[in-house]
């Protein structure tokens, strides 16, 4: 997992409440093996005709935010089933951030453990950060999750609150599987303990 440090990047105004995890990937691509490409399915049926053919009008189809890696969302964002494969498309997409009042429990979870940075700021800051970035397509946005702060386009900066467990992990790029292995030596003198105490098992 890549450690989230200091972002700089583009950033996209996601203006719906409640955006479940269904939209952000349909239930149908969950069978498809994740590799190359997996960020295509992010927003799918939002994004594209059924022909396949990409919106011309839908907000990520549009040339300044087509390299956003931040996103700023609506109240609940990523509500609805606890598919990990919304966050995977969304990383494979180069996002980083999710901006919003609030989020789906069980979606931030999977974005942290993913490497996805989900930031809780009040309804009125996300707000006015929407309105910058749609004013101003193609504006960029920092997060510098050491100092636990965010600057908007407009260059004014905002303090945020992160859990301090999953801000150790984000910034040292630990998914589950390396968290673990960090303690591989006590895990191994406890197995070496184990087997001489009780040498039948």
């Amino acid at each position: 997992m890549e450690p989230f440090t200091v972002l700089t990047a583009a950033a996209v105004p996601i203006d719906s409440p409640n955006v479940d995890t269904d939209q952000i990937i349909p239930a149908r691509f969950l069978k498809q093996p994740r590799g190359d490409g997996y960020g295509r399915f992010l927003f799918h049926d939002l994004r594209r005709n059924e022909d396949g053919s990409l919106k011309r009008d839908y907000i990520l189809n549009r040339k300044p935010f087509a390299q956003a890696r931040i996103m700023v969302g609506e109240r609940n964002f990523g509500c609805g089933s606890s598919r990990e494969g919304a966050v995977y498309a969304i990383v494979d997409h180069g996002f980083r951030a999710v901006i919003a009042p609030s989020f789906g429990d069980i979606f931030h979870n999977n974005c942290c453990k993913n490497g996805v940075l989900p930031i809780v700021v009040s309804a009125g800051l996300a707000a006015a950060l929407r309105g910058q970035l749609h004013a101003a397509p193609g504006a960029t946005m920092t997060i510098d999750l050491e100092a636990q702060t965010l600057a908007a386009p407009d260059g004014a900066a905002h303090d945020f609150a992160v859990d301090p467990f999953h801000k150790h992990c984000l910034l040292e790029g630990l998914d589950d599987i390396r968290l673990t292995l960090e303690y591989e030596t006590d895990i191994a003198a406890f197995e070496a303990s184990a087997s001489a105490e009780a040498p039948w098992l």
